[in-house]
């Protein structure tokens, strides 16, 4: 039987090609995904809305100290360990004992975002930092019943919530975020000061959502 060889060997190394043209093509697709995350990763500003946290997250977390680190008073002056809150997820303030404008609008964003989540609201538990010793108003007490109010001195409590600032700034400092300890006991979230009410609220509907403690 005649064969063509000169067919055969003009056929062969061009499906060679196109054999060696669909490798690198799947090779490509296959790196495609890698390349996008990374992309992602290293660029926020092209990730969908609502993924990005609005929250700082806290790394690496750091644990509820123990009550002799972190020693609070009750307002009726008995000693108060926060641990013993474990399984809640709190919902975290700090500011003097005459509550300013500033400070009422934390507390407020928080009593509102707790009672906005329905089904979740049991989960959560809402804590006021007093860092100082003088009388909590009358209608402060009033319009956020419900809030664990504990005093601790500020150089104190800096240590777990912000201790990268000194002993000097830390009254000042501490009146402006907010703060989330998820039910393990680990502080995970610190928010800017003037933080949106609603981006809040939202990113801890997300957060009850999706978690699977407390």
């Amino acid at each position: 039987m005649f064969v063509n060889t000169s067919v055969e060997s003009k056929t062969l190394p061009s499906n060679k090609r196109r054999s060696r043209g669909t490798l690198i093509v799947i090779f490509l697709m296959s790196l495609a995904p890698l390349v996008a995350a990374l992309l992602v990763y290293f660029n926020p500003s092209l990730r969908p809305e609502g993924s990005v946290s609005y929250g700082t997250l806290i790394q690496p977390q750091r644990p509820i100290p123990s009550a002799t680190a972190l020693p609070a008073t009750t307002l009726d002056g008995k000693p108060f360990d926060l641990a013993s809150l474990k399984g809640k997820w709190l919902l975290l303030a700090a500011d003097d004992a005459a509550c300013p404008e500033s400070c009422a609008r934390k507390l407020f964003i928080l009593r509102n975002s707790h009672a906005s989540q329905g089904k979740h609201v049991e989960r959560l538990m809402r804590v006021w930092f007093i860092t100082d010793d003088q009388p909590v108003p009358e209608k402060v007490l009033e319009a956020y019943k419900g809030t664990v109010m504990v005093r601790i001195k500020p150089e104190v409590l800096k240590q777990f919530l912000l201790p990268q600032a000194s002993a000097a700034e830390a009254p000042e400092a501490l009146r402006k975020p907010m703060w989330i300890i998820d039910p393990l006991g680990n502080l995970i979230l610190q928010y800017p000061p003037e933080a949106d009410p609603e981006k809040f609220r939202n990113e801890l509907r997300k957060l009850l959502a999706n978690s699977r403690i407390g």
